[in-house]
């Protein structure tokens, strides 16, 4: 299963997540930005690739079904509602995500 996850920058809460769920067995993650200057900038190809696609705030959701409503059909779109309060890999980030992306597979 392909996993995308969404942030602003791409610099702390999606390359968390990458790192957390490339890790277990039948889950591929990738990571990525909305912002242009994001190390992996979101793009219509990301959004193909996945089939769920989570984002870390409901402005990343908005942005998303703005730009590639057309590559959303039969996709599942879920704003985990994390804040950019947490440091890449900080233990409380990797549980918080763990927690919530849980419910959805």
């Amino acid at each position: 299963m392909n996993l995308l996850f969404i942030c602003s920058k791409n610099r702390l809460r999606s390359p968390t997540a990458e790192e957390v769920f490339s890790n277990i067995e039948g889950f591929e993650a990738v990571g990525c930005g909305i912002s242009k200057e994001a190390p992996t900038a979101l793009s219509g190809d990301l959004v193909e690739w996945a089939d769920i696609i989570f984002t870390m705030e409901n402005i990343h959701r908005s942005k998303v079904t703005q730009k590639y409503s057309q590559l959303l059909r039969n996709k599942r779109l879920i704003c985990l509602n994390i804040p950019d309060n947490y440091s890449r890999m900080q233990p409380e980030l990797v549980e918080l995500l763990k927690e919530k992306v849980a419910r959805h597979l």
